[in-house]
């Protein structure tokens, strides 16, 4: 079977958005609230789909339609729960041994830092592992970078991942990946693949806590937030 890669250009992408917009317009919308699926924000992970958003209002001319954007929660109480019950299904997975050695470690896709000192992006990271943790009772836990993609002649954010495992004092790592909401290709081969792989050549025992995605909680924290935005 021939397997063939669609790649969509910015262009291409752009005019998708732009159509999207006419159509909304077209069936009467004049104001929709726009949800990023993005819990922590920076320049690559939020404002440059409001820029795009914008771009083709912009296009039909301004005023045609309004759009709103929900307030950042990274700390929203039900996502917090949301990634806590994931991290306790990879918790569950150990024996009581295994559990009392392991270590929880946090992770996120990687950025450079002049984009992450310009942005809330670490801060707002470091707020929803602290809550998470805390929602576990634990106590002590790391953070960890990953899925990094761009020219290695810039500063990125560190540690990565594999570099983290192979540092690690602990025999059992517990990964949460709580920059992401969904099981893609920088989850399901970056971790599940290449970190899983580089923990087996140091011995150490690794579960991947799974992502937010279809977890009830979080469904009912975006309901709850959208339903806000139509009763304001």
């Amino acid at each position: 079977m021939n397997h063939r890669k669609t790649f969509i250009t910015e262009s291409a992408a752009n005019n998708l958005w732009v159509e999207c917009v006419a159509n909304v317009v077209e069936h009467g919308a004049r104001r929709v609230i726009c949800f990023v699926l993005a819990p922590h924000r920076s320049e690559a992970s939020f404002e440059r789909y409001q820029q795009t958003v914008r771009d083709a209002q912009n296009s039909l001319g301004e005023s045609a339609l309004e759009v709103v954007y929900p307030e950042p929660w990274h700390d929203h109480p039900l996502f917090i729960k949301a990634v806590a019950s994931r991290t306790r299904e990879a918790l569950d997975r150990l024996d009581a041994n295994a559990r009392s050695d392991a270590r929880l470690i946090f992770t996120a896709h990687s950025i450079p830092v002049a984009m992450a000192e310009a942005s809330q992006y670490v801060e707002q990271l470091t707020e929803s592992a602290r809550m998470v943790a805390s929602e576990l009772g634990v106590g002590s836990w790391q953070f960890a970078y990953q899925s990094r993609s761009g020219s290695p002649r810039d500063n990125w954010l560190e540690p990565d991942i594999n570099e983290t495992l192979r540092n690690l004092t602990s025999k059992v790592a517990v990964v949460v990946p709580i920059g992401f909401l969904c099981d893609h290709v920088e989850i399901l081969y970056d971790l599940d693949i290449e970190a899983a792989r580089v923990a087996r050549e140091m011995g150490i025992r690794f579960e991947r806590a799974p992502t937010v995605g279809d977890h009830h909680m979080f469904i009912e924290m975006m309901a709850s937030i959208i339903r806000g935005h139509f009763c304001s």
